[in-house]
């Protein structure tokens, strides 16, 4: 089942994965590529400018620039480019993992039963690893 030609295959812009084609067929597998290899592209672009902006204004911080309002304004945009740094290293994590799968033939299985998780789930959220039910389930022990 391991599909490695799907890196090279080239889509049409307006190609979207239909259900009458075989479930996790090349093509369908080249478009969850190219999806999710962008976005790491653009998170990872993304980190080195909010870590810009940290470095930025812990600098400025350090310096003590600026009046009470401007320090307590810069501390909050820090603290949210903090958060927003976290949030994207575990959507990295989540895109890596996703791409592994990929590379070896379980993009789109459940990890728990091995089942197909669906197009159309894998379509709102291409990061699923479980099926609807078995997420469901999760949650609810959670």
């Amino acid at each position: 089942m391991l599909k490695q030609n799907y890196k090279k295959i080239e889509l049409s812009p307006k190609y979207t994965p239909k259900k009458s084609e075989p479930y996790m067929c090349p093509e369908q597998l080249a478009y969850f590529y190219q999806m999710l290899s962008n976005q790491l592209e653009e998170i990872m672009h993304n980190t080195d400018s909010v870590l810009s902006d940290v470095r930025i204004a812990e600098k400025n911080e350090t310096a003590g620039v600026g009046d009470e309002q401007d320090q307590a304004a810069a501390e909050q945009e820090l603290t949210r480019n903090l958060r927003m740094s976290e949030r994207n290293a575990n959507l990295l994590q989540k895109i890596k993992a996703a791409l592994e799968r990929m590379e070896n033939g379980t993009f789109g299985y459940s990890v728990i039963s091995g089942e197909e998780i669906g197009l159309q789930r894998m379509l709102a959220r291409p990061l699923a690893t479980m099926t609807l039910e078995e997420q469901e389930e999760y949650e609810k022990r959670k």
